[in-house]
């Protein structure tokens, strides 16, 4: 089953006759007959009472057709949306991103953008995800990147790739083995994110975990940022969590050390926009590099460490 068969079988019933279809599609009236006579040897039905004087469809055809009109729709609007990301001659593109964006890959996402697309204007909105999901259902931006759980209900969420979150801490004695939540709450803790405390993904997860076990987590210091927190874990004032993507990168401190979960633990990265909301042909196009970037992160993964094993 092909377009073409699917066009000229629409056009047919909706003109009434293969020579006023063969018109409206320019081309040979015999053309559009033996389009329509291969579609119904495929189906192995008749598809058109041919008349005297107009096409009526049978049953088979009267079936089809609304199947046909809406692959036909879809083709086209696909193509309309291919063809137009070469001209993006303007608008706006609103997107959300991780705040540790940076550690993703995700760091030349507008560079790359601008240099494709240098009229349209970019907002890049990056902050905790539990702000990015509001925002996204609130309709100040179009969509994001997201740390999973968040609230949800006016959201379509496509989950994008895991990435193990991990203990820190300046003690090699303390991450000789995996760490168990019960531990991990006895221990002097040093969290970022502070001004969403425990509306951050991670925490509610760590949070959920620790009321299961009877236990509760509480920081003994609370800031910003995550290179922050890491200075002070590496001074000796706490230990931390962060995610796999930033032992690599170059402001993680020398020296270290890090653990995985006994229960591991992982942030889930996903797509968001709100539903029911098409998105704008620039904010669609960035999705798809951002996309692009997770990808290659998620191929290119490390391998998990040895609990201990200095970074």
């Amino acid at each position: 089953m092909t377009l073409n068969q699917l066009r000229a079988f629409v056009a047919a019933e909706r003109l009434g006759s293969f020579t006023a279809a063969a018109a409206y599609l320019d081309i040979a009236q015999a053309s559009v007959s033996e389009l329509v006579r291969r579609l119904e040897e495929e189906l192995d039905a008749v598809l058109f009472v041919r008349g005297s004087r107009r096409l009526t469809l049978t049953a088979a055809g009267t079936e089809l057709l609304p199947y046909a009109r809406e692959s036909i729709a879809a083709a086209d609007e696909g193509a309309r949306a291919v063809g137009s990301l070469g001209s993006l001659g303007g608008g706006t593109a609103t997107f959300g991103v991780l705040r540790n964006a940076d550690y993703y890959l995700l760091g030349n996402l507008v560079q790359t953008f601008h240099r494709r697309y240098p009229a349209v204007r970019v907002r890049l909105v990056g902050q905790n995800s539990a702000e990015t999901a509001a925002a996204i259902s609130s309709g100040d931006i179009e969509a994001g990147l997201i740390v999973l759980p968040v609230d949800d209900d006016d959201l379509v969420i496509t989950p994008l790739m895991t990435d193990e979150v991990v203990y820190v801490s300046a003690d090699p004695a303390r991450t000789a083995e995996p760490v168990t939540i019960e531990r991990f709450a006895e221990r002097r803790l040093v969290f970022y994110d502070a001004h969403f405390g425990w509306k951050d993904p991670t925490r509610r997860q760590l949070a959920d975990r620790a009321q299961l076990a009877g236990v509760r987590v509480e920081p003994m210091i609370e800031i910003e940022h995550v290179e922050a927190a890491l200075k002070l874990v590496a001074a000796g004032f706490g230990d931390t969590i962060v995610s796999s993507a930033l032992l690599n990168s170059p402001t993680f401190p020398p020296g270290l050390h890090t653990a995985s979960f006994s229960e591991p633990l992982y942030d889930t990265i996903a797509f968001a926009r709100k539903r029911g909301r098409p998105l704008s042909r620039a904010t669609r196009e960035f999705a798809r590099l951002a996309e692009d970037a997770i990808s290659e992160v998620r191929g290119s993964a490390p391998r998990p460490r040895l609990p201990g094993r200095p970074v």
